[in-house]
């Protein structure tokens, strides 16, 4: 991938109404998943028609449209990014745009196996893994039909691949999770991975659980960790909203993502587009702007979708409204959203 400067090639830039800098899209390919966690969607999911669905040809029209307006990072997620057919035609095509400085994957790593050494070919820099628990049963549970030994071969597989940075996503818990913060941090630390820990996100109804009840904030797993760990606070950012610390005398870094007792919306730095091509201002709100339509209005024409990406800087709200015991929380799963 060519590392120049975005900036460089295109003075445009993304700049919301609150003098926001926007330059991190999110891309969603599909809504399913061959897990079903408890947090992220319904057990019984209906999934948007593949007849809904973007096509890769326009994901990547939209995509290119986004580096030529300033956006310098894309992150593809899903469901699971890696179960849409034909998805490494996607990577490589995004791989190849000049001023894309960095694109990333969030995978539950069922299927980096088969494609980790691809799509470190075809240009992605860095690989996100979703692992919640090391214990085989506790795993099962928590995505209600995964199998561990899948996704654990496929962060070797990333390993040898040889990405710029491997993470793992852990999602802890209360009277689930929380006993294992120290075993994730150990497993991240002697393969010399990144981990960070995020707060469970109150979008979608969950029959599983009470969100209020399981909810452990971030400043709950920093304090299980220093007792076992010297922590260093530092400014290093990989263009999301993590907060960072190093463990003293190793590369291992532990972020925190943390949208109720640490609100980002301040400095907030992306946008959102879902599978089916609506373009989410914010996570935590409804403001969206329907690129399906201008794409497929406009088949030969990028100025009409350059211009609606533009004009939605304008709708992108302040921050989010999370509130854990809210009725009701956003009716929109995060598989629908883009993890």
């Amino acid at each position: 991938m060519n590392r120049e400067s975005t900036e460089q090639q295109n003075p445009t830039s993304l700049i919301d109404r609150f003098n926001r800098r926007i330059n991190y899209l999110r891309i969603s390919v599909t809504d399913r998943c061959d897990l079903r966690c408890v947090y992220c969607m319904a057990e019984d999911m209906e999934f948007v028609p593949r007849s809904q669905l973007l096509t890769l040809e326009e994901l990547f029209r939209v995509g290119k449209s986004f580096v030529d307006l300033g956006v310098r990072k894309i992150r593809i997620t899903g469901g699971e990014p890696l179960t849409r057919r034909g998805v490494m035609q996607l990577f490589e095509a995004l791989g190849e745009l000049r001023g894309l400085d960095d694109l990333t994957l969030t995978t539950n790593g069922t299927l980096l196996g088969r494609y980790a050494q691809a799509l470190k070919d075809a240009g992605v820099t860095r690989v996100n893994i979703s692992l919640d628990s090391l214990r085989e049963d506790r795993f099962r549970r928590i995505t209600r039909i995964g199998d561990i030994h899948r996704t654990l071969a496929g962060i070797d597989a990333a390993l040898k691949a040889g990405f710029q940075r491997v993470k793992l996503n852990s999602v802890i818990m209360k009277n689930r999770n929380e006993d294992e913060i120290h075993d994730l941090v150990a497993f991240a630390e002697e393969r010399g991975m990144d981990i960070s820990f995020i707060e469970e996100m109150p979008l979608g109804e969950t029959e599983d659980h009470d969100r209020g009840e399981l909810y452990y904030a971030s400043h709950q797993v920093l304090a299980v960790l220093q007792q076992h760990y010297e922590l260093l606070a530092t400014t290093e950012t990989t263009g999301g909203p993590a907060r960072y610390y190093r463990i003293d005398d190793s590369d291992t870094r532990i972020g925190f993502i943390s949208p109720h007792s640490h609100n980002f919306c301040e400095h907030c730095n992306r946008v959102r587009l879902t599978a089916e091509g609506r373009l989410l201002l914010c996570l935590g709100q409804e403001h969206s702007v329907d690129l399906r339509r201008v794409v497929r209005a406009n088949p030969l024409n990028d100025e009409p979708l350059h211009r609606a990406i533009i004009d939605a800087m304008e709708i992108k709200p302040k921050g989010h409204e999370f509130d854990l015991t809210a009725k009701p929380v956003l009716f929109r799963h995060m598989n629908v959203t883009g993890g």
